[in-house]
């Protein structure tokens, strides 16, 4: 049997073998292959194409045929949206007050918030009387999530792209991103929430910003870092002047902090969530523990950190300089109230939620005139921070509080 026959049968092995892709794609058998060489990559399949390799989900048959053959492999990471705490919905209410039936299907007018603009968003506005919130046009901001209710009155006009990640056997899926989790529809309506055209829903941060939804995460809340990756550099490519992450994974992924990386060389701020791993110092998740990435932690309408919000490094690093696993800002995160997948709002609390408060915050400030907007717009936000106890730039809340 020679060479090219050799490689036939293996070919058709690895093609048998990878008959279960699209089961594979539901567990833990995401790996990064190191090589560019077009057998493995018609072998294995391919989910995403890197510059020294590919990405592909491997049954337990092309594992041992990439070790047999010496093709060098490694896992690739799993990162999570899981907020600190289980959703508090609101029960949903008609305009005239009247709780809404849900046996009975649809009300025939909208569901209500508990309030138009929450505390959060009149916390970084400094404005505790707020009625409406405002600013945003021109930005677009990229959240990588769990997508988002496409149809949620609050939401609907802002929604400038919706694309797809997670699918099985197509890496890329436009125009689809449906959230069956909540997360994502919550960290968008966070972002530019806009009322609706009724102007009777929920305010986000900067409501006249336009939002890419693209859905990288599942819905069980793990998200693959491949995909991840991938998705930043599109937003990027596509426009996006900042991208949301509130995701993270105790350890770095080479494919996201490269994607960081590049995202930050096109002048795109990339902001995430710190995680919810404290209080101890250095419990800050990545990505939003990259000196890259604006990290932000959690603080409650008392502007008091919560035990669960992940800690920097800060202490032990250069003041107000930041390094690897410093925390940048803290942002409420504590009961916040945003758009929801069921057409109405809940009530979550994370670092997750403190995240889009800021990246919100930059939608409304961005420096677009500016000779270098991305970093021009992140000292505006360190300008414009107020301190937080303990003083200095601490472990747990950074510069401080961005706000108005």
């Amino acid at each position: 049997m020679n060479i090219g026959k050799i490689a036939r049968f293996f070919f058709v092995l690895a093609f048998i073998g990878a008959a279960g892709f699209a089961q594979a794609a539901q567990d833990d058998t995401r790996y990064f292959v190191k090589s560019t060489a077009g057998f493995w990559k018609k072998s294995f399949g391919v989910r995403h194409a890197f510059t020294e390799g590919f990405t592909a989900d491997l049954s337990d048959f092309q594992l041992k045929l990439a070790k047999i053959f010496g093709v060098e492999i490694e896992p690739v990471r799993k990162l999570s949206i899981l907020p600190a705490a289980e959703p508090e919905q609101q029960q949903p209410v008609l305009k005239g007050g009247k709780p809404f039936d849900a046996v009975r299907g649809k009300p025939s007018v909208r569901q209500m918030p508990s309030e138009s603009v929450p505390w959060g968003v009149k916390t970084v506005y400094n404005d505790p009387f707020l009625a409406k919130s405002s600013g945003g046009a021109g930005a677009k901001v990229a959240v990588l999530d769990s997508g988002v209710l496409r149809t949620h009155l609050d939401l609907k006009n802002r929604i400038l792209d919706c694309k797809d990640f997670t699918a099985a056997k197509t890496p890329v899926v436009d125009g689809k991103c449906e959230d069956k989790n909540g997360h994502g529809t919550h960290v968008a309506g966070i972002i530019a929430a806009d009322g609706g055209s009724d102007g009777l829903g929920i305010y986000g941060v900067a409501p006249e910003a336009e939002l890419m939804i693209y859905k990288v995460c599942g819905n069980n809340g793990s998200c693959w870092a491949d995909d991840i990756a991938v998705a930043m550099k599109l937003a990027a490519d596509n426009g996006a002047q900042i991208i949301n992450l509130s995701l993270g994974s105790d350890a770095p992924s080479p494919l996201i902090t490269d994607a960081t990386v590049y995202a930050a060389l096109k002048n795109v701020m990339v902001v995430a969530a710190a995680g919810n791993d404290g209080p101890y110092a250095g419990s800050i998740d990545y990505p939003g523990a990259d000196p890259n990435v604006v990290g932000v932690g959690a603080l409650d309408i008392n502007l008091s950190i919560p035990e669960w919000s992940s800690r920097g490094n800060n202490s032990i690093s250069t003041p107000y300089v930041m390094e690897d696993q410093d925390i940048e800002f803290a942002a409420p995160g504590v009961n916040a109230e945003s758009t929801w997948k069921d057409g109405g709002y809940a009530i979550l609390s994370g670092t997750s939620m403190a995240a889009p408060h800021v990246a919100g915050l930059a939608a409304k400030l961005w420096q677009a005139d500016a000779l270098n907007p991305m970093a021009a717009t992140r000292d505006l936000l360190h300008k414009y921070s107020i301190d937080l106890l303990p003083f200095g730039d601490d472990d747990s809340s950074g510069w401080g509080l961005p706000r108005l």
